[in-house]
């Protein structure tokens, strides 16, 4: 279960907020040769991997349309109600996000702004394992498609019976992404990265996946392929002072540990009673839980830190960084501008990490293992590039010409500053 620590010292904090350790270098010759195999063989190389991997012949890569038109009735009317709301509030929260062009006279006669144009062609990775992410699809094809990205490869890993998932097959078709790719691990990394036949490559990759899909991406990122952001496993930090609940503040936990055994949830609190409570219910709800197994394990590298004061829990919470931080505190509205570093945030004890994984609106695609620090979830400004304009008039020129040509001299590039004195000598008696 978890591991308790009661008040510890300041120094030992950067010990604690270590994730456990993972050395994902063993995996990269593997990867390096899916990579290869693909970039040779393309399709062939696709349909061999996943008969190898996944165990299943394809013989085709692609849902047909007429299979993806089948989701809806093969979809319960309450699932498909649960999608659809989510969806709404997912777009909703998103559409706010577009910024529209201002234009900004810096001086008089040089206008700068800039514009958000969204990215050629994006590959959305969506799992589809041990759980099939139906809801990332809707977290990630949202934006994409508000943000206008002309267009979006979907590729997921097929079941034993070389079928797609009805929800997955029922969101794709919602969104308006009419081909998925039955492939999936590294493979499908690897495809939408260099291309084949049938799937081209793309420009900037998305989407959470298991350990080869995660060093995939980040092997990527070294040749030129963007992706969404460095994820690893799950995580959530909660804060609870003596007003939580202990059986939210445990269903909270385990709710992230049961993604996977590599997850880490971390509990902090200024109440001994409190942490000896959540124990009990942990043990209690962990027993009927039918991914108990990857929970228990997930719980053996946890925490349960017992701190002397809300500010410390701040403080600690900052320095972790985490990827989901709920705060179950009587004053949580007090503090809110004190945290600085969080992937996403939620407030009270009723504003369970579920939410945001699946409805109330934001994004769950968020940076974990301390990347919170200087990465943002992912939003509709990830599917977007931003580029910046400027027009300068002969009365501008005249107006900045002598600052440029001045900074240009101290810096000893004479061509730039020639290439404004030699429009300010056409420019003068305008």
């Amino acid at each position: 279960m978890m591991r308790k620590i009661e008040y510890p010292a300041q120094a030992d904090w950067q010990e604690l907020v270590k994730r456990p350790t993972q050395n994902y270098d063993d995996l990269e010759a593997g990867i390096a040769r899916t990579f290869q195999l693909v970039q040779e063989q393309g399709d062939a190389a696709l349909k061999e991997l996943t008969q190898k991997y996944d165990g299943v012949k394809l013989t085709s890569l692609f849902d047909t349309q007429e299979e993806i038109a089948t989701a809806e009735a093969e979809l319960s009317a309450e699932l498909k109600e649960a999608i659809l709301q989510a969806y709404s509030n997912i777009q909703l929260f998103h559409a706010q996000q577009a910024e529209q062009p201002k234009q900004v006279e810096t001086m008089p006669g040089v206008t700068c702004w800039r514009k958000s144009v969204p990215i050629d062609r994006v590959g959305l990775y969506i799992p589809g394992g041990t759980a099939p992410l139906f809801s990332t699809l809707l977290m990630l094809g949202v934006p994409a498609k508000l943000a206008g990205c002309p267009e979006v490869i979907l590729c997921t890993p097929p079941a034993k019976d070389g079928s797609i998932h009805p929800a997955i097959r029922y969101t794709a078709s919602l969104l308006g992404i009419d081909q998925i790719a039955k492939v999936g691990g590294a493979q499908a990394i690897a495809a939408m990265a260099f291309g084949t036949e049938s799937i081209p490559a793309v420009n900037k990759i998305f989407g959470p996946g298991n350990q080869y899909v995660t060093v995939a991406k980040q092997m990527l990122s070294k040749t030129g392929v963007a992706i969404d952001l460095p994820a690893g496993p799950s995580e959530v930090l909660v804060m609870a002072d003596d007003s939580a609940n202990p059986a939210f503040v445990a269903a909270d936990l385990l709710s992230q540990a049961e993604h996977g055994a590599d997850s880490q949830v971390v509990l902090l609190t200024t109440s001994a009673q409190l942490l000896n409570s959540v124990a009990q219910e942990l043990q209690a709800q962990l027993d009927v839980l039918p991914r108990k197994e990857f929970a228990a394990k997930a719980l053996q590298n946890s925490l349960g830190i017992l701190l002397g004061s809300v500010d410390e829990m701040l403080r600690f919470s900052n320095l972790y960084a985490p990827e989901h931080l709920i705060l179950s505190i009587s004053n949580f509205e007090e503090v809110l501008d004190e945290i600085t570093n969080a992937g996403s945030v939620f407030l009270g004890n009723y504003s369970p990490e579920s939410a945001g994984d699946y409805a109330s609106g934001t994004n769950h695609t968020l940076p974990t293992n301390g990347y919170a620090r200087a990465y943002s979830g992912v939003s509709l400004d990830s599917f977007v590039k931003k580029i910046t304009f400027q027009h300068i008039t002969p009365a501008g020129l005249r107006n900045i010409g002598k600052t440029i040509e001045v900074m240009a001299t101290a810096e000893g590039l004479e061509a730039h500053k020639n290439a404004v004195s030699i429009r300010l000598k056409e420019v003068q008696n305008v």
